[in-house]
């Protein structure tokens, strides 16, 4: 199965069977690198994600897939972060704005054990991204 179509339920299981730490890293590491390719021309300072350690730009537009819902496209220039945006479009993408708006990520990532293994300033910046999908959300 290819990780860009993973689901949610599929990375809980994936790591519930990986043991060690480095290979849930690797894991993550491997969403980024299937994610959707972000234009080069949204990868402008209104785009950017503040509170960040990297560089990751997030932009949102009407999803295709579901009439009133958004899709979001991101990338970071670091591969770990890179991951971390894969798993939090895996909650928020093609998501209505009051489906978003009312989702809360931080019992989801303290299930994945991410708020133990990730340092302060990645912990910050995932809530940064979900911060800024929030925002473009209630614009939307």
């Amino acid at each position: 199965m290819s990780l860009a179509m993973m689901t949610l339920d599929e990375l809980r299981e994936s790591f519930d069977y990986l043991d060690d730490w480095l290979d849930k890293y690797r894991m993550i590491i491997e969403l980024g690198q299937e994610l959707e390719p972000l234009p080069d021309e949204a990868r402008i300072p209104a785009n950017k994600v503040l509170g960040c350690q990297s560089q990751v730009w997030l932009i949102a537009e009407p999803s295709k897939e579901r009439e009133g819902a958004l899709h979001f496209i991101a990338d970071s220039d670091a591969h770990i972060v890179r991951g971390l945006v894969a798993i939090v479009m895996m909650l928020f993408d093609h998501k209505r704005p009051e489906e978003i708006e009312a989702l809360d990520p931080r019992p989801i990532f303290a299930e994945l054990g991410l708020d133990q293994h990730l340092s302060q300033g990645r912990s910050n910046g995932l809530l940064s991204m979900v911060g800024k999908i929030k925002e473009l959300a209630r614009a939307a």
